[in-house]
């Protein structure tokens, strides 16, 4: 039931109302509970938020999960059956209507257990569950969570399946993992992935409080903007969900409070037993200058404290402070001139976005690792909370402005949305399936009910959120029959997807959250793939919606050969992590490319020769006769492989931007497969485990620049785009230059003036044939000379500079080992480091191994002789720590 509720004026006011009863109370159940095995031969104390795996590690009865291959050694954690158990002093139920025991997130299958009485049951990792434990609650109160193990009960619920098969049964054997994911509500990636280890853990994973209240209690609260544009005015939607436990209705009175609008404004209410919901329309005057939420790179995200009270009869009394944001979200699928299909493309408050970011993985197998929690150590609160800071505002420092939750991960933890608020980071939200069919019982389908309910509840009042997509990559398993089903069977998947995605997931996003666009899947042919019955016979049709796209075999310098899609959403080339982090997690056995522990921490088939392979294109192979150099040399050139790759194809989707082309184009996002790391390993991210930045997050630093020039060869012509993210045209001079190899002086430089590259677009400004262009400048050829080239305007209008190879590294003339050096120096907080060098240097890499933080530029082609270079560290560090890890590297030092 719900009501919405008009603006009136009051019968009663507050202050007339006396004898008021207590307001709801809480009582925390964080902290230190008792775990115990499945016979009882492991027992020991644990935190709650937390995992049994965390807990054994923290009490020092087993190793680092990741060190080497723990990941196999401790299976038996996950195999076995764990207890969580405590006492606690409980409220007196006879002061309360209501008591309650809440759990916001617990992992997975439980039964729940209060002074020896089952209070409920738990089997979904994603839900919210409470229990009314009114009748059974004592002073001193004992409460058991009996968890079962995820493997089992996964495999128990796909032997019950008897109907018909549910692929994929088990991943593939190079994974390491554990089988039937997809027949329970978990973390799939926590059985294993191409990319992550298997951890399926068990544990209370959030909070988990006792709640006791007398008339009702606030369960659900959520703001949603609505602007009208034919009225040019603003109105906040305020839906709030409460159980009732008055047996007869309550009126109230709910007062709004915003400041900084100057609104306060106060309504009546009136609330039925049961669970009830109202909604409140705040309109906003028209006088009011409402400053709008943007995101990154256009604009602030300006945010409006708010309290919202509910002063219910007798003066029972609810207050809610909150943040409301104003913008507004629209997915354009429209007819484009000139091209079949339709356009796939964002449009945040009217104007037309260009999606720059990447794909988010969960950052860490337990969760407890991740997130922010109270404990007593204030320095891990302080530590817990900037590792997640860091890794986002890593993120918005690269110049992006987006990120996809990746469907087979978790729904994150509210910080994480509270800091994409905060930094402008969109947020394109997958629901929890990914690459696998999944059951339709009863039981499964109330179960994802519950689930989509909760969290679009839970996380719709973020304005980072501008997409729900339905799942990873499923539509595409069935168009593309992943799992080899007969032609004859495939209606009941074709049923099953319908039911799961469209009749139940779809119909709760729509009802509870009309704010926003739902697709079905990714990839999708959007309102084409709707068309043709929520499957399209190809899912990654470049005329309509976004595509995933990898190809680690044909040459990544090669343009031609990626697709000109309308949104690439998914696309990467793997590397290696830095030694540095390998180091911590490995033997000295084991450093080497070609070791068992090379071998197992690869999860994607033939990953490391796929590497070689892309490298050995362009670049000789490191041949070094020292085991330990010729690792740490191969981990080097992995990383410039990927970020030369990544490069090429993002700056290929960047300039595609305003042009179609046989009918193809109008690219209007580019998400790279991936932004951050679960562990130390091999992967396609940019960020290491812990936030350190790999090759490639220095180039997407640079690739996702507001303003940019690209480069690119087609049948010997070199075409420099103008690409532009700016809200206004801009005059600039675009400055090409030609260099030897073997010297810091160009050869040549051309000066064009007056170039107008237009707000949000990408246009050829500059076109000339290589072979002209080297006979203007006298002493080059392709393979003794390389193209800079970059913007500079009014002011501090400027762009990066960038670079086209004429030929492959492997075969350039003239490029020595330069002479290459660096002197660190103090600035405050900030360290400089002076590089130097005698000849044009490709990709200069500074490290300083452990040393927590990043550089302000790194792994760049140095033409000039001296360079300084910004270290931000993100935490207190002497320069002689500095100084004793620092190493400085380039191509050319690696043979």
């Amino acid at each position: 039931m719900w009501r919405l509720l008009l603006l009136l004026a009051a019968p009663w006011g507050p202050g007339t109302l006396a004898g008021s009863p207590p307001g709801p109370a809480a009582r925390s159940l964080r902290g230190s509970w008792r775990l115990a095995s499945g016979n009882g031969s492991v027992v020991l104390s644990g935190a709650v938020p937390g995992c049994v795996h965390t807990a054994l590690l923290r009490q020092g009865l087993i190793q680092d999960p990741y060190y080497r291959s723990n990941d196999l050694a401790y299976k038996w954690i996950s195999l076995d059956n764990w207890t969580y158990s405590r006492t606690f002093k409980a409220f007196d139920a006879r002061k309360w209507q209501k008591v309650n025991l809440v759990f916001e997130g617990i992992d997975t299958v439980a039964q729940i257990l209060v002074n020896n009485v089952t209070v409920g049951r738990t089997d979904n990792m994603f839900n919210r569950y409470s229990f009314d434990i009114t009748s059974v609650i004592k002073e001193d109160s004992f409460i058991e969570v009996r968890f079962l193990s995820a493997i089992s009960y996964a495999a128990q619920r796909s032997r019950s399946h008897r109907a018909y098969r549910v692929p994929p049964q088990c991943p593939p054997p190079v994974q390491k993992g554990e089988c039937h994911v997809n027949f329970i509500r978990k973390e799939q990636c926590s059985f294993s992935w191409d990319w992550g280890p298997s951890f399926p853990t068990q544990g209370i994973w959030k909070d988990v409080r006792i709640e006791a209240y007398n008339i009702c209690h606030l369960i659900y609260f959520t703001l949603t903007p609505i602007y009208v544009k034919s009225a040019q005015q603003w109105s906040l939607e305020i839906e709030s969900v409460f159980d009732v436990v008055s047996s007869k209705p309550v009126v109230g009175l709910v007062t709004v409070n915003i400041p900084k609008l100057q609104i306060q404004q106060t309504y009546t209410t009136e609330l039925h037993p049961g669970e009830d919901r109202i909604v409140l329309l705040v309109n906003i005057s028209k006088s009011a200058t409402v400053q709008k939420w943007w995101p990154n790179g256009h604009g602030n995200q300006t945010g409006y404290d708010m309290t919202t009270t509910f002063i219910m009869e007798a003066g029972y009394k609810i207050e809610k402070f909150s943040k409301a944001y104003f913008r507004t979200v629209e997915l354009v699928e429209e007819p484009i001139p000139g091209s079949p299909g339709l356009s796939f493309y964002f449009r945040i408050n009217g104007h037309p976005i260009f999606i720059k970011g990447s794909n988010w993985i969960p950052a860490d197998s337990f969760q407890d690792r991740v997130v922010l929690i109270f404990v007593n150590s204030p320095d891990l609160i302080l530590f817990v909370f900037n590792r997640l800071k860091i890794i986002l505002q890593s993120t918005v420092d690269a110049n992006m402005n987006a990120l996809r939750v990746w469907g087979g991960g978790v729904y994150e933890q509210d910080e994480f949305y509270d800091i994409c608020d905060e930094l402008g980071i969109m947020i394109w939200q997958d629901f929890m399936f990914a690459c696998a069919l999944y059951p339709t019982d009863q039981n499964f389908l109330k179960s994802v009910r519950a689930e989509i309910t909760h969290q679009v509840k839970r996380l719709k009042s973020h304005p980072s959120i501008i997409l729900w997509s339905g799942n990873n990559e499923n539509e595409a398993a069935i168009a593309g029959n992943w799992f080899f089903i007969p032609h004859a069977e495939m209606k009941v998947y074709f049923k099953d997807y319908v039911t799961l995605y469209v009749k139940n997931i779809q119909e709760i996003v729509l009802a509870e959250d009309k704010s926003r666009p739902y697709i079905t899947s990714s990839p999708t042919n959007g309102m084409e793939s709707v068309k043709e019955g929520w499957i399209s016979q190809n899912p990654y049709d470049t005329h309509y919606g976004d595509t995933h796209f990898y190809d680690y075999l044909s040459d990544c310098w090669d343009w031609t050969v990626y697709p000109k899609t309308r949104f690439a959403s998914e696309y990467g080339f793997q590397s290696w992590p830095s030694f540095s982090t390998l180091e911590k997690v490995s033997s000295t056995e084991d450093w080497s490319f070609t070791s068992n522990f090379s071998f197992h921490r690869q999860h994607h088939a033939s990953g490391n020769d796929q590497m070689l392979h892309q490298a050995g294109l362009h670049f000789k192979l490191p041949q070094n006769t020292d085991p330990l150099q010729l690792f740490k040399d191969t981990i080097y050139l992995t990383q410039v492989m990927q970020a030369q790759c990544i490069k090429a194809e993002t700056e290929f989707y960047r300039r595609s931007q305003s042009e179609i082309i046989n009918g193809e184009g109008h690219t209007m996002g580019a998400l790279y497969w991936q932004l951050n790391d679960i562990w130390q390993a091999p992967s396609w991210a940019s960020l290491e485990y812990g936030g350190k930045w790999k090759m490639l997050h220095y180039f997407a630093q640079r690739f996702f620049a507001p303003l940019l020039p690209v480069g690119h060869e087609d049948k010997g012509v070199l075409f420099i785009y103008g690409v532009s993210d700016l809200h206004s045209d801009s005059e600039l001079t675009l400055k090409v230059s030609l260099y030897q190899w073997d010297s810091t002086a160009p050869v040549c430089t051309l000066a064009k003036e007056g170039v107008i590259v237009k707000a949000g677009s990408a246009a050829p400004i500059y076109k000339e044939p290589v072979n002209d262009l080297l006979k203007r400048c006298g002493n080059c050829t392709r393979q003794s000379c390389v193209v800079t080239f970059y913007f500079v305007g009014k002011g501090e209008l400027y762009s990066p500079s960038n670079y086209h190879f004429l030929s492959s590294l492997k075969d350039a003339v003239g490029l020595e080992k330069a002479q290459l050096s660096a002197t660190i120096s103090q600035q405050g907080d900030l360290y400089t480091f002076i590089v130097r060098t005698t000849a044009v240097t490709p990709f200069v890499w500074l490290d300083v191994g452990n040393i927590p933080g990043r550089f302000h530029d790194n792994g760049f082609l140095m033409t000039e002789k001296r360079k300084a270079v910004v270290f931000y560290p993100w935490e207190p560090i002497s320069i002689k720590e500095l100084e004793k890890s620092f190493r400085l590297t380039s191509l050319m030092d690696i043979y």
